[in-house]
């Protein structure tokens, strides 16, 4: 039998390339032979996590539009020739059996390539509101795996399959970690636990509604778990030492194990990507969501509204964080009856075998017996 090859296309962030790199390891796990290759953009997170993760990659020169007004937007059009050029020429060489694509600046010309070759196709829309990008292909390509229901507006229903978005294994098993993850961060498992995550950049906003409250939270003895991102770490640890709060608040780059991260946290502060709100669903913790307010289409607002709407989350807009989050924070562990609310609730949006849906869908729509 002719060896599988299948190409994913896609990321920029954590929340593109860790569904991404899912997707090939569910893949892989039914056909251990296949060779899966990963086209991603020069420059971005993808050219080190997916060979980290085992995976060749190939990288285009391109970047996204800018929507304010940029020089850079000058050399748009030339990237994205050269893009759909690269692209071409990399799908005629390697000749893959199917094209995946996950989001993020590669996604699109790799995609528009595949269909010109007559490639067949599948789009993995990780947002309850879709990118221009996947809006518009939609229609051309062949399968739309989707994380949430009621996207027949954007995309054609019988193309249309709901799988929920594909989570890292590793983070979401939290089950009999808490002790474990209490004394691996050094906390006190007596009081209650915070958890700040910015996404993999950390996030301004978020960091300095922190350092501005920080004596509020611990005047309510509350911990902290702070993912403050690389650029703002030392000034987040210069503001703990100096106030000596280092007993409370444990700011760190990035958290590596976020299993035990999701296991000790009482409450979780977050950005509204779909990836966050997918592994905070799957693991049933109560949450605040802080919305991207520079998303594309502001679709972080819209992830978050789904679940605000069904009491299964508590949402801040990221102009008043400054002033409402941290007691939002501290209102929300004062009211049990909320948090085991939202802990019930929010477990309805967790699609938790999202890789084995979505790799089945490829195999199928492909015809490969396993």
């Amino acid at each position: 039998m002719k060896q599988l090859k299948i190409v994913i296309s896609g990321g920029g962030t954590g929340g593109h390339i860790f569904p991404a790199i899912a997707i090939a390891d569910a893949i892989r796990r039914k056909v251990p032979s296949c060779n899966i290759l990963f086209i991603g953009a020069k420059g971005r997170m993808e050219m080190q996590k997916v060979p980290q993760a085992g995976y060749e990659i190939k990288g285009l020169w391109i970047s996204g539009f800018q929507r304010s007004f940029s020089i850079r937007n000058l050399v748009f059009p030339l990237k994205l020739i050269s893009s759909l050029l690269d692209s071409w020429f990399i799908l005629r060489q390697f000749k893959p059996d199917a094209v995946i694509g996950v989001g993020g600046y590669a996604s699109g010309p790799a995609l528009r390539a595949a269909i010109w070759h007559k490639i067949p196709t599948i789009i993995q829309e990780q947002n309850s509101f879709p990118g221009i990008t996947n809006r518009l292909l939609g229609k051309k390509v062949d399968r739309v795996c989707v994380a949430y229901e009621r996207m027949s507006e954007w995309f054609p229903p019988q193309k249309t399959v709901l799988t929920g978005n594909p989570l890292r294994r590793s983070a979401i098993g939290i089950e009999g970690k808490r002790t474990e993850a209490i004394d691996f961060f050094g906390l006190n498992p007596q009081k209650p636990v915070v958890l700040l995550i910015g996404g993999s950049q950390g996030a301004r906003s978020l960091n300095q509604a922190i350092e501005t409250n920080l004596k509020d939270l611990v005047s309510a003895d509350v911990q902290l778990i702070w993912q403050t991102g690389e650029s703002f770490f030392h000034r987040a640890v210069n503001q703990v030492e100096k106030q000596r709060f280092q007993h409370l608040i444990k700011p760190l780059v990035f958290i590596q194990r976020m299993d035990l991260a999701y296991a000790c946290a009482d409450l979780i502060v977050s950005r509204a990507g779909a990836m966050a709100i997918s592994e905070i669903a799957a693991v049933g913790k109560p949450a605040v969501f802080v919305p991207l307010p520079t998303a594309a289409e502001n679709h972080q607002m819209k992830n978050a509204l789904r679940l605000v709407e069904a009491g299964a989350a508590d949402m801040v807009d990221n102009h008043r964080v400054t002033e409402s989050l941290v007691p939002e924070v501290i209102r929300m562990l004062n009211d049990a009856e909320k948090l085991a609310q939202m802990r019930e609730r929010i477990v309805d949006f967790a699609l938790t075998d999202a890789d084995e849906k979505i790799a089945e869908v490829v195999l199928n729509l492909i015809g490969y017996e396993h």
